[in-house]
């Protein structure tokens, strides 16, 4: 068993957040009417893609009927149908679309992981709970070695990341979350990108667009291949 595989492991028991592991529970037995007939995962959401990836993809907390429902990040909700899209799109996913962790889908060079890894109310996890899932989100970053591009899903995402960078000794002055902002580094860290998230609330609205998506993956395909591009 590899690390990770171990942490994955070690993150689907975790019960240090009450109110999170009743919520998760509920939800999987309440059950979304077009979801009835689901046996819903109810557990926290490891991280999922390839172990030596060079993009991450850092997400908030898993979607109370996505990927508590289906067991991996961003799988069964609009936003994962915006995620895997993409990915697909730009060579990073075998399929264009997460059904289910049993479903035969496999990330290249890509690997995904959120904040919070049990679904919130409202999709608002507390201070305390973020704080409680810290240290698995850091153990996960440090064990992906080979990563050069992180892309930071939201304000959250983005601060946790800096965060974790400070704790790293990296010098995080003049990183401000904002769309499509790009901060490259000659000091050895993985380039940061940052996006409005994928969720129904951003892409219903138009506040994010596909174009503004796709951009988002023009640049992360430049930031790994310059060549290429």
């Amino acid at each position: 068993m590899t690390r990770i595989q171990e942490l994955s492991l070690r993150i689907t028991s975790c019960d240090a957040c009450p109110r999170l592991r009743e919520w998760c529970q509920e939800v999987a037995q309440v059950k979304k009417a077009k979801y009835q007939d689901d046996t819903y995962w109810g557990r926290p959401v490891p991280g999922f893609g390839d172990p030596k990836a060079r993009l991450i993809i850092l997400g908030l907390a898993p979607g109370a009927h996505g990927a508590n429902r289906t067991g991996r990040v961003f799988t069964g909700d609009e936003s994962g149908k915006w995620l895997y899209g993409a990915l697909h799109h730009f060579g990073f996913a075998t399929e264009p679309e997460a059904l289910h962790r049993t479903d035969s889908l496999q990330l290249v060079d890509a690997y995904i992981n959120n904040i919070v890894r049990c679904a919130p109310p409202q999709n608002k996890p507390t201070a305390g709970e973020i704080q409680n899932c810290r240290p698995f989100f850091t153990e996960e970053l440090r064990l992906l070695t080979e990563k050069k591009v992180v892309l930071a899903l939201g304000k959250i995402a983005f601060d946790n990341y800096k965060k974790f960078m400070q704790e790293e000794g990296y010098d995080v002055k003049g990183l401000t979350f904002a769309h499509g902002a790009c901060y490259t580094f000659d000091d050895g860290r993985p380039h940061l990108v940052a996006s409005y998230h994928p969720s129904q609330q951003n892409t219903f609205t138009g506040k994010l667009t596909k174009a503004m998506w796709y951009g988002i993956f023009q640049i992360i395909c430049q930031l790994l291949d310059p060549t290429d591009v």
